[in-house]
């Protein structure tokens, strides 16, 4: 009887997490006459798909979107890594109170922060850029991660690092060299954080970036809502191609995300 009633509650519980997904993927293969009906095999077509790159600036919005959540994920794993390893191997004057930094900085809720930091990218020109963008998800994605890092560097025996300097490796040779090869389960769960951070991020999108040109996926998405109503078609089938690089950053991680974030959390 437990196992039957474990088993059924995992089914329950899968069902109720993809239902809102085949929904959306449902929808978004009917006409928009049938958009807010139940009739989802009922003149199943592709044309909310062929509309959304034919009709709007989609493809913009996705390559936008590709370039800040590539350059986020890149600096954002090295930042993180090379902060992480720093506060684990060495000691220097402002450590703990970097250490307090990075976990205050987590506290404040994205309301808080959007008005000083549009005004400091307003003051130095990156409003409407991506560099402003890239800048803005690092600081959130960086305080996390780097802090996860350095629990995760903690649990590498510093017999490594010492074997390093008897080779005569610098302290940067010894961690590119020797440590990273071994955090690979810490780096995919940083790059993996910074991706979708960067990637379904909405409000600093919106508040940053205007004009079709320079939308991100998140901002174009509204261009599909108004006040006076919503195109489901276009809507749902934009949310489904973007979900696919996320998935895909997923698949490409998931064997390192449940070691990498354990591991982090050990001594963090």
């Amino acid at each position: 009887m437990a196992s039957v009633a474990l088993h059924l509650t995992l089914i329950v519980a899968s069902v109720i997490a993809v239902f809102p997904v085949l929904w959306v993927l449902l929808t978004s293969l009917k006409p928009a006459k049938y958009s807010t009906t139940t009739d989802f095999f009922k003149e199943t077509t592709f044309e909310n798909y062929t509309n959304l790159i034919k009709d709007t600036e989609f493809l913009t919005w996705f390559g936008n979107s590709v370039v800040i959540a590539g350059l986020t994920t890149v600096l954002g794993v090295f930042v993180s890594a090379t902060t992480g390893y720093a506060v684990s191997r060495f000691r220097f004057p402002g450590k703990r109170g970097l250490m307090w930094t990075l976990l205050i900085t987590q506290m404040f809720p994205v309301a808080v922060l959007i008005v000083p930091i549009y005004n400091i990218m307003s003051s130095i020109g990156l409003i409407n850029q991506p560099a402003g963008l890239v800048i803005t998800y690092l600081t959130i994605s960086v305080p996390f991660c780097a802090w996860m890092m350095k629990g995760f560097f903690d649990t590498i025996p510093r017999e490594i690092d010492e074997s390093g300097q008897v080779d005569g490796l610098t302290p940067f040779g010894t961690f590119w060299r020797l440590i990273l090869p071994l955090a690979k389960p810490g780096l995919a769960v940083t790059a993996f954080y910074s991706f979708i951070t960067a990637w379904g991020e909405v409000a600093y999108a919106s508040a940053f970036m205007v004009g079709d040109e320079n939308l991100t996926l998140a901002g174009g998405l509204q261009k599909f809502v108004n006040q006076y109503g919503a195109q489901w078609g276009p809507m749902t089938a934009a949310s489904v191609l973007i979900a696919i690089p996320a998935a895909l950053v997923f698949l490409f991680a998931q064997k390192h995300l449940v070691t990498g974030m354990s591991a982090g959390a050990v001594k963090g």
